[in-house]
């Protein structure tokens, strides 16, 4: 017993090796940048730092940064699903083609997609000019940071979806048709349970992906103070005004909303998980 024993703990080797060079890893990655962003601060006082967080302009960023990035990856979550459970269950010509074109947000520049967007929605371009006689704006306007968004977001909730409905048996499916239950109510009650942490999961990295998105909101927003000015944008605005004060105390303020909001997103996610074991 004590030979088997040594054994497994043996089966996966150089754990002290690993372990430090993920500890390494992370600290060139993430802890080193927000040291530094940190010891940029230190200039950087209490009074001053609460003038720039309570300034009606970093407050209006904040609010149309976290607001767009919202509802972007509600939308990304329901589409996702959509688009996942296509690609899952039924067979169509093309499917390979338009399996590879979920990719392209990734493999596309965000500021192509942001100029892209801008064309067809602007005023006079390809989808706008239609748009404007209805009184639908949607370039430089809340709703094309929201688009943008959704662009560059439904990928992350397409792959993370996917690899699960690909697994899950049809099983429990058949049983529930077989027992009377309607389409709504077997995906309720047998499929939803298992797609719920996933969905989270998508919704969470796409919402992440749109608070520090920059390259495909800043042409189609239109950068207009209080309206459709993001963050990130005002922090670009405050270094090239070589305000490192102000850029550093939105960054950090940035930093501290963004973690609380994942950190109730993930506890969302284990207490979704552990409830539906």
């Amino acid at each position: 017993m004590s030979h088997v024993k040594r054994f497994q703990r043996k089966v996966i080797p150089g754990f002290g090796l690993t372990m430090g060079f993920s500890v390494f890893y992370l600290s060139m990655v993430v802890l080193i940048p927000l040291a530094a962003l940190l010891f940029n601060s230190t200039g950087l006082t209490w009074d001053k730092f609460w003038q720039v967080a309570t300034d009606p302009r970093v407050l209006a960023s904040y609010r149309i940064s976290f607001t767009t990035a919202a509802v972007a990856a509600l939308l990304d979550a329901i589409l996702g699903l959509l688009l996942a459970w296509v690609l899952v269950r039924y067979r169509f010509p093309g499917k390979a083609v338009f399996d590879a074109l979920i990719d392209l947000p990734f493999a596309l520049p965000t500021a192509v997609a942001g100029v892209s967007l801008t064309a067809l929605y602007s005023q006079n371009g390809w989808i706008g000019s239609y748009l404007e006689p209805l009184g639908l704006k949607v370039a430089f306007t809340p709703i094309g940071i929201t688009l943008a968004l959704m662009f560059i977001g439904i990928p992350f909730v397409v792959r993370t979806v996917q690899p699960v409905l690909e697994d899950m048996e049809r099983d429990a499916e058949e049983a529930a048709a077989t027992l009377g239950a309607g389409r709504l109510r077997t995906f309720c009650t047998v499929l939803l349970p298992h797609l719920l942490p996933p969905l989270l999961t998508g919704f969470a990295l796409a919402f992440a992906r749109g608070i520090g998105e920059y390259g495909s909101v800043v042409f189609i927003s239109g950068n207009m103070p209080m309206r459709t000015e993001i963050a990130p944008l005002l922090i670009m605005s405050k270094l090239e005004q070589y305000d490192y004060a102000g850029a550093t105390a939105v960054a950090i303020l940035l930093l501290l909303i963004s973690f609380f909001l994942l950190l109730m997103i993930n506890t969302l996610q284990r207490w979704v998980r552990r409830t539906s074991r």
